[in-house]
């Protein structure tokens, strides 16, 4: 048995989930699908919680639009009137109960962690249920099972939550074993499980990637397979460097860094769960479901190189806190970071120095993060410093570390095009090194690197 993930970015329109649904039918039997969120629904609903929050009237609008987006689909490829009827009423039962979540919202006047974490959570479940009503009117033995429903424990984190494994297992198997037949299809919503109190809790953006694995520890499956609209993972962004190649294998370790520090591929925290039981991962693209693909594993071939790929993240700050001897000083950066977590917000990466404090944020967290740092009293720092016009690259390979000169050669290869390193990281991890550039000299950069470890070194103008 193997569990098989779908991704949101092959549920976008009528065509495609129509193809989705045939490899299904073709490729699924006897497997548990976990399944993502319809295209653009996720963000619908996050964005339809502020505006219930404020316009009454605009709830019924919301609901209206989900409806439409999900009922549509189902006319198209359900083809029984009875069946199509059924669905409808499944799916309709379900937006009934998102319906009185909002006016709650609405009436209350607050978004809390806990509401937030349910509303945001529909989205899988109208897949779900509309991935099954589609298969069942075609004749298929398939069952929908709800993560509360069948144990999916996490420790009860809203929006970040993690999943507690041994419960977990001992849950999944329970209720998932007596309808796991050899034919059977079982779906599962991702993105979500239930803490021990009875609410529900999300694994956070991107989440569905980390259920799955989870559901794959749990079940011990075979494989864990990531259906997405792409080959795999690559040596380098293919509209940046169009000589990039597919990584047919990467280790536990490479995937994951690749995926925190710039590939979208998978969710970094994805390789958790299946690594605990050696379960390999498969990175299948739907619009080629018979090409290789990415293989993860626990060890991969070492490339002459050692390098896997080169991966880049714009989605990047830096928040620098100024004081004399702040390296030294203990419990500075303790302050800093609580009060930044106080917040809300994650910090990706730290580096440090006796003069200053080096924190990598999200873009989008770092005004919020300057003003909280703002408030500490007394101030433990002489100034605050921002750099948002970067960008972060990072190399990435198992024996990276121990391979003499792979530093040497990246530094070389992006001074000879030129290009200014803003801040250099290596060490923390076994499987990459990263730095920080100006935006500007992104491509020049990541094209040096690329051409002197894949081909020959040059380099290539940024555009424009």
């Amino acid at each position: 048995m193997k569990v098989i993930k779908i991704g949101g970015g092959c549920l976008n329109g009528k065509k495609t989930i129509a193809r989705i649904v045939d490899l299904i039918e073709e490729k699924a039997k006897g497997h548990i699908i976990v399944v993502s969120a319809l295209n653009g629904v996720t963000d619908m609903l996050i964005s339809g919680m502020d505006i219930a929050l404020e316009q009454e009237d605009a709830i019924p609008r919301l609901i209206s639009r989900l409806k439409a987006q999900h009922i549509n689909i189902a006319k198209h490829l359900i083809h029984s009137r009875s069946a199509l009827a059924q669905c409808t009423k499944d799916i309709g039962k379900m937006l009934h109960q998102l319906e009185r979540l909002l006016y709650g919202l609405n009436f209350t006047r607050e978004i809390t962690p806990r509401l937030y974490d349910v509303i945001s959570s529909y989205g899988e479940r109208f897949s779900a249920q509309l991935l099954t009503s589609i298969l069942r009117s075609r004749g298929l033995p398939v069952v929908h099972r709800a993560p509360h429903k069948i144990g999916m424990i996490t420790d009860g984190k809203f929006s970040d939550a993690t999943a507690k494994l041994k419960q977990t297992s001992r849950q999944l198997k329970q209720h998932l074993k007596p309808t796991n037949g050899p034919d059977t299809i079982t779906f599962i919503p991702g993105f979500f499980g239930v803490s021990p109190q009875g609410d529900i809790t999300t694994f956070g953006r991107g989440g569905t990637d980390y259920s799955a694995a989870v559901v794959a520890t749990a079940m011990n499956a075979g494989l864990l397979e990531i259906w997405k609209d792409v080959d795999g993972f690559m040596s380098a962004d293919p509209r940046l460097v169009p000589e990039a190649g597919l990584i047919p294998v990467l280790s536990y370790e490479e995937a994951a860094e690749l995926a925190y520090f710039g590939a979208k591929i998978l969710h970094p925290r994805s390789v958790e769960p299946v690594r605990t039981k050696n379960i390999n991962i498969e990175i299948k693209n739907t619009l080629n479901p018979d090409a290789a693909g990415s293989l993860i594993t626990a060890k991969s071939p070492r490339s002459k190189s050692i390098i896997k790929s080169v991966a880049y993240d714009m989605d990047i700050a830096v928040l620098k806190v100024h004081a004399s001897g702040v390296g030294a000083r203990p419990g500075i950066l303790a302050q800093v970071a609580g009060k930044l977590t106080e917040n809300g917000i994650n910090i990706r990466s730290v580096i440090t120095s006796q003069t200053c404090i080096s924190l990598l944020l999200s873009l989008g967290d770092v005004d919020t993060g300057r003003a909280a740092l703002a408030k500490l009293k007394p101030r433990p720092y002489r100034r605050i410093e921002v750099l948002n016009d970067i960008a972060l690259i990072s190399i990435v390979g198992d024996g990276i570390l121990r391979k003499t000169g792979i530093a040497a050669r990246c530094f070389t290869a992006v001074a000879n095009c030129g290009v200014n390193v803003e801040m250099i990281s290596f060490g923390p991890s076994r499987a990459a090194l990263y730095f920080l550039t100006k935006q500007k000299d992104l491509t020049t950069a990541v094209n040096a690197i690329h051409s002197t470890f894949f081909s020959s070194p040059r380099c290539t103008p940024n555009p424009g």
